[in-house]
């Protein structure tokens, strides 16, 4: 079992400016070396295997803002992620194991919590696409090593 982090990072502003994530976030994750690709984009694709330990975390690009993940959609069939608190903190993140080998690309979405405000990952007006988790081979699923 590996431990995969999911990073959000959020241009807070510009999100609330334009009402949309659209262009305003970054996806980022700790597995790139395994097969994961698309890092920086709102189209992240994770490469993840049966029994992965999934984190997903939230950070602003401005420190005076904040942003949280308030939920994420996804297939439960594939993974059931859960809030969770740091410790006497207030700062949340959530977690979620694969449950079973994919065969096909799982996307899921993200609703933040930008200035009281909840926007989606991705954004509606987006064309669809947006983060997924990615199993198997990754050029099975059409991705690049």
């Amino acid at each position: 079992m590996r431990t995969i982090t999911i990073t959000t990072v959020v241009d807070v502003a510009g999100a609330l400016a334009n009402d949309s994530t659209g262009g305003h976030v970054y996806l980022l994750d700790d597995n790139k070396l395994n097969g994961s690709t698309d890092e920086g984009t709102e189209t992240l694709r994770t490469k993840v295997r049966l029994g992965d330990r999934l984190v997903w975390t939230v950070h602003p690009l401005e420190v005076e803002s904040a942003v949280r993940i308030v939920w994420i959609a996804v297939d439960k069939a594939y993974c059931d992620p859960e809030e969770r608190e740091y410790e006497n903190t207030g700062v949340t993140y959530w977690v979620g194991t694969v449950k079973k080998d994919l065969e096909k690309a799982v996307p899921y979405r993200l609703t933040l919590s930008c200035g009281g405000r909840n926007l989606e990952v991705p954004a509606p007006s987006s064309s669809g696409a947006g983060p997924c988790l990615v199993g198997g081979d990754a050029a099975a699923n059409g991705q690049a090593r």
